[in-house]
């Protein structure tokens, strides 16, 4: 069968300020296909995408469509031409119902004047269950969970009848089900000849769905593979970062100090049962369950982000107040949060600011004016010593890719002297191979420290590849607690789903 070349960067270059996003990036997409693009975070994925999706304007090159140059002045040029691109930063109005959201700039009218909402509302149900996406059509945005959102996002670009869809982390936020979803959705797309761009840092799916793939690094293309189920992992690995990662998790035993934490029988929102549990210092402490098991709200609980309806939180023998984070991170907890864009970073300041705004507290000149040479020279260390890529200190944070802005909210906490407890909820969500690599080193390096480090994360490799010990929530309650020795991919699950409990 002859595949029709659909899709063609030739030559794109992009430059922003201090940094070369692209540099002369060329490779081809094909209708029917399903085309991978893996890189590092900065590698230029996201900026290619923006590009192919009316966002940027290349400095140089070229995009093809069908055989013709494109030159998009907006996202709506794209749209028009048949793209519809997904990105990792949701794009959506929070205070619309799913609906006007799907159909945003395309509600049908009655009389050519008045918008037909029951038209829109049965349109967008019947492709949401065509589809097989469990979405209120009523439902304001802003009340859904970020699965939900994504999945929403996911669902629009669908309702487009787009021939080019480009996918960014489309299954970060997706549970289990939802990502089933979503597979049989691009598959069901590439054979209706659709063209498909689809990037993950989670080989596992790019093995499952993508025909071929393309590789960047440092905003130049590394490789292109025609075939990508004959290109061995290691090979993929390497050519995306570089270098050889022998033991990603880079997992080293240490001996445990006293226990430091205890919880006891708390209680709040979403968690059917008081919870119990204590930790040691210098232990990594991993907790694993479906979305909506729990355990992001009984973080926030420790944390004092949300209001704890009874229990306690104990560090170093000593109660922790509920009454807020400020009281939390006065006691030693901290908390780098499941939302980073929307709870970890503060989007328009810069990198600086962003690794000094909790810090800060403990040295202002007099009480009152800002140490300015210190807080640069501090967020010059955590620049070098976590390998933040920036072009400065100066940079707005909103301008990093996901990775670098992880690290940043890790610089935040590390600059704090009492830290006691660091909660690190889905720390690698969205995140590179490269650079998750340097976070587990972190983590590790934490905990040799004496400090108790615990890891949410809903990917069970990650969990079993970093933590000492492992508790496993199901349905608001702790259904389990293994050792590392115990813990198997079996034995987790067992734990984990009501059907196999």
């Amino acid at each position: 069968m002859t595949v029709t070349p659909s899709l063609q960067f030739e030559q794109l270059s992009k430059r922003f300020p201090g940094v070369t996003a692209l540099g002369g990036v060329s490779f081809t997409a094909h209708a029917g296909q399903v085309h991978g693009l893996l890189g590092e975070n900065g590698a230029g994925k996201s900026t290619l995408l923006k590009i192919l999706g009316g966002q940027h304007r290349p400095d140089g090159g070229r995009l093809l469509l069908n055989g013709r140059e494109c030159r998009f002045g907006s996202a709506a040029d794209a749209i028009a031409s048949g793209i519809a691109v997904i990105h990792q930063e949701l794009q959506y109005v929070p205070e619309l119902t799913v609906t006007e959201n799907m159909l945003l700039g395309r509600l049908p009218k009655r009389l050519g004047l008045f918008v037909d909402r029951r038209s829109a509302r049965a349109l967008v149900a019947a492709r949401l269950a065509e589809i097989g996406a469990d979405l209120d059509p009523d439902a304001r945005l802003a009340d859904l969970s970020i699965a939900q959102r994504q999945m929403a996002e996911i669902c629009k670009a669908v309702l487009q009848d787009a021939q080019v869809l480009a996918f960014d982390e489309p299954t970060s936020s997706l549970s289990h089900r939802e990502s089933e979803v979503l597979f049989r959705l691009v598959r069901r797309l590439r054979a209706a000849g659709k063209t498909l761009i689809y990037i993950s840092h989670r080989l596992e799916e790019l093995y499952a769905l993508c025909d071929a793939c393309t590789i960047l690094r440092d905003g130049r293309k590394v490789a292109t593979h025609p075939v990508m189920a004959e290109v061995p992992r290691d090979a993929l690995i390497s050519d995306m970062v570089g270098r050889e990662l022998s033991d990603i998790y880079d997992y080293r035993a240490r001996p445990l100090g006293p226990p430091r934490l205890q919880v006891r029988g708390l209680r709040g929102r979403n968690l059917a049962e008081p919870l119990d549990f204590e930790m040691c210092g210098g232990e990594v402490l991993g907790f694993f369950g479906l979305v909506g098991a729990g355990r992001s709200e009984l973080m926030r609980l420790i944390y004092g982000a949300d209001a704890r309806a009874g229990g306690q939180v104990l560090l170093d023998g000593l109660p922790v107040p509920g009454s807020g984070p400020a009281a939390a991170i006065r006691a030693g907890i901290v908390l780098c949060p499941e939302d980073r864009k929307e709870q970890g970073i503060l989007a328009q300041s810069s990198v600086a600011e962003n690794i000094n705004i909790s810090c800060r507290r403990h040295n202002l000149r007099g009480g009152l004016f800002l140490r300015h040479r210190q807080e640069a020279e501090r967020a010059d260390a955590f620049i070098a010593r976590l390998r933040i890529k920036t072009p400065s200190r100066q940079q707005e944070i909103r301008l990093l890719s996901g990775g670098n802005q992880q690290k940043v909210i890790l610089a935040r906490w590390l600059a704090e002297p009492g830290l006691k407890l660091l909660i690190l909820d889905e720390p690698t969500r969205g995140i590179d191979v490269g650079a998750k690599n340097e976070i587990y080193r972190l983590i590790h390096e934490v905990a040799e420290s004496g400090c108790c480090v615990i890891v949410v994360s809903s990917e069970l490799p990650e969990v079993l590849g970093v933590a000492d010990r492992l508790i496993v929530m199901r349905e608001g309650r702790i259904s389990g607690e293994l050792s590392r020795a115990q813990a198997s991919e079996t034995a987790v699950l067992r734990l984990a789903l009501p059907d196999l409990g």
